[in-house]
């Protein structure tokens, strides 16, 4: 009966529901649409003109460093992860789109419990008829 399999929890939480075939196999977190201003550009005109340019980050973690509970130690602080890529990003300028990726791209592949990746960045100013040009990279 389901209700002899359902497990109760010091937290009041039922467990013991979730067939073993249905067992997160991956865990991801997210940080998307992050508009950033930065000095970017190989043109004369783009040179000390920050542009917007838009970040997204999927990052994928192993079951060890994916919360299980849920305590603030345990997680990751989406404010450590914006807070660092913005520092990155305002720290110097960059020509290429491609450049700004690898250095995000770097900053999060070194950290723990990483175990997949992907960084795009985007200009959505640059064409009328265009939504956004942009470069991504995945460890996939």
């Amino acid at each position: 009966m389901i209700e002899e399999q359902i497990l109760a929890t010091d937290a009041g939480e039922l467990t013991g529901l979730v067939p073993p075939g249905l067992a997160p196999r991956s865990r991801k977190i997210m940080l998307e649409d992050f508009d950033i201003p930065v000095d970017i550009g190989f043109h004369d005109f783009e040179i000390g003109t920050p542009q917007r340019l838009r970040v997204n980050l999927e990052i994928w973690l192993s079951a060890a460093h994916f919360p299980d509970c849920d305590t603030v130690a345990s997680a990751w602080d989406y404010d450590v992860l914006r807070t660092a890529v913005l520092a990155l990003v305002s720290a110097r300028r960059f020509n290429l789109q491609e450049t700004v990726a690898h250095a995000i791209y770097n900053l999060i592949a070194a950290r723990q419990g990483v175990v997949g990746l992907r960084v795009s960045t985007r200009k959505p100013d640059i064409y009328p008829d265009c939504s956004a040009v942009g470069v991504e990279l995945s460890s996939f």
